[in-house]
């Protein structure tokens, strides 16, 4: 079971072997931009890294493109930015790209925004689909989102399900959405059939609080690291800590989930 970390984009493996981690996260492009990612450049090492086994690699898509929008000016820019990264991140031998859940605005009906991811799915399909998996991820806040409550997830999936997306487990997303960790695995694979990926972070906020602030294992006053442990034990995929890294954070979080994982 790999544990991994987010790291900045501008040398990735490095970042990864000074944390401890045996698998990687990072952006292509500006996270809060709009341009098509570049070849990065260190993709020959990337490429080689993942190739030999040594690193699994993943990469999040920029935070800005909202899949589910029923605005012409976001949704059709995210569904060729998705289409883009996916290209790029395929081509340095990622296992799969991470997208935000979306939503769209109070005055919408949200199955719009189901039929919105519908329909990228579909224009994907008709070049021969996405080069790598879709990891679908749960959001914290919103109440007009596609990926915060599990029943909207499920109306999300009875959308797109037959297209074969991921899931990406968020545990501060879900703890501050208002969803249980205890069995959250358990009803995630009744709704989606998969977990792919889990983003192991504590919260700074408390249980439905709606707020997405990441805090280090032991810095999370609600969420309990031993929950996060187990939602990753549960899920026996590959996690990734999107913690802070002031004074080595993140690398005390990768030991703690390996020593409470080994047990």
């Amino acid at each position: 079971m790999r544990i991994g970390a987010h790291v900045d984009s501008d040398d990735p493996l490095t970042g990864a072997r000074e944390r401890g981690a045996d698998a990687v996260q990072f952006f292509l492009a500006d996270p809060q931009g709009w341009k098509a990612p570049t070849e990065h450049p260190h993709a020959a090492e990337l490429r080689a890294a993942a190739e030999s086994g040594e690193f699994e690699l993943y990469v999040h898509a920029p935070y800005v493109l909202n899949l589910a929008s029923t605005n012409n000016r976001i949704r059709i820019p995210s569904r060729k930015l998705v289409a883009q990264h996916a290209e790029a991140a395929a081509a340095i031998g990622a296992k799969g790209l991470i997208v935000h859940g979306g939503h769209v605005t109070t005055s919408d009906d949200i199955q719009v925004g189901f039929d919105n991811w519908r329909k990228a799915f579909e224009g994907a399909a008709k070049t021969g689909g996405y080069p790598l998996p879709i990891l679908i991820e749960n959001t914290a806040g919103g109440d007009h989102a596609c990926a915060r409550r599990f029943d909207n997830l499920a109306r999300l999936w009875d959308a797109i399900g037959e297209f074969g997306p991921g899931l990406c487990l968020d545990t501060c997303h879900a703890f501050c959405g208002g969803e249980q960790l205890a069995g959250v695995v358990d009803r995630l694979r009744a709704i989606t059939g998969r977990v792919d990926l889990v983003h192991a972070n504590g919260s700074r906020d408390g249980f439905d609080s709606g707020r997405d602030r990441h805090a280090n294992l032991a810095d999370s006053p609600d969420l309990a690291a031993e929950a996060v442990a187990e939602v990753i034990r549960s899920a026996d995929c590959t996690a990734v800590v999107e913690t802070p890294n002031a004074d080595g954070g993140q690398a005390t979080d990768i030991a703690y989930l390996r020593e409470r994982l080994a047990r």
